[in-house]
């Protein structure tokens, strides 16, 4: 009889092109290619013939979603994402650098400690949210 282990999966590690480039050009290429994919999926949509037509909050009918609508809204969307997350960075900064009597040391700890709070957090739920479950 034998008894059979679990393996252990080796932690992933980032690699590849984008894993060595500036976050902001993977941003600009991930919103590209997620705006692609988007456009592509809704022309699938058309294809079978889903009507493409939709109604603003408020509207008293639908109006046709043109081709390179979706890009668009994803495209929108994504670079709206990516300045709220820059912007809230920066808020975030901004507490620590105002602090009224506060030494210097005491603000760049401060900010320090936000960094370094985001860099547990944010790979976490990012691994996290990219697990398919089955």
């Amino acid at each position: 009889m034998s008894v059979t282990t679990p393996q252990t999966q080796a932690p992933r590690t980032e690699s590849g092109l984008l894993a060595t480039r500036p976050v902001w050009l993977v941003g600009v290429l991930a919103t590209l290619a997620g705006a692609v994919v988007t456009e592509a999926f809704a022309l699938v949509a058309r294809a079978a013939g889903v009507p493409m037509q939709a109604a603003s909050p408020g509207a008293t009918e639908a109006a046709e979603i043109p081709v390179g609508g979706f890009f668009g809204g994803a495209l929108f969307w994504s670079v709206a994402g990516i300045v709220l997350a820059v912007a809230l960075t920066a808020l975030s900064l901004a507490g620590p650098a105002v602090a009224p009597h506060t030494a210097t040391s005491t603000r760049i700890v401060l900010a320090a400690s936000h960094v370094v709070a985001a860099a547990v957090v944010v790979p976490l739920l990012a691994r996290r949210l990219s697990r398919v479950r089955h």
